[in-house]
């Protein structure tokens, strides 16, 4: 039993780590209706985050493409669509994940982007900026386990 527990006390830090990491699935929600809009999954390769909308909630917008996109996602379904790029971590600041760009699907412009999970991993605050983080918006993403 006293082994168990030592491997338990072992671990756990380890598995709190890994949720707190962007990499997984979340949960976005409308800055103004407050509704669930999408599910969007965040990836890790070698140390760079992307991520794609998995999932629109809106029955009526399952077929909704990036028509004010001005890169090559114009025309592109925004289901399935990669809108976050080019994401490591920060290398002075351990809780923040930045250096890549977001985009909104909605207006088709491409934001920098700060990432930090907060709540235990439970919640990702997105900071989507231009020039300085001071200047931009933050939603909150909620994990879905």
């Amino acid at each position: 039993m006293k082994a168990l527990f030592a491997a338990a006390a072992l671990l756990l830090p380890a598995l709190c780590l890994a949720q707190a990491t962007p990499a997984g699935l979340w949960k976005t929600i409308d800055d103004e209706t407050k509704q669930e809009k999408s599910l969007v999954r965040i990836s890790e390769t070698g140390g760079v985050f992307s991520a794609k909308i998995e999932k629109v909630f809106d029955p009526s917008k399952q077929d909704v493409r990036c028509d004010k996109c001005t890169d090559e996602r114009k025309d592109q379904l925004v289901l399935g669509m990669n809108i976050l790029r080019n994401v490591k971590k920060n290398p002075s600041d351990a809780e923040l994940w930045d250096g890549g760009d977001i985009l909104d699907p909605n207006n088709g412009k491409v934001y920098k982007v700060r990432l930090k999970p907060i709540d235990g991993g439970k919640k990702l605050e997105v900071r989507g900026y231009i020039g300085a983080p001071l200047f931009g918006r933050t939603q909150t993403w909620v994990r879905i386990e």
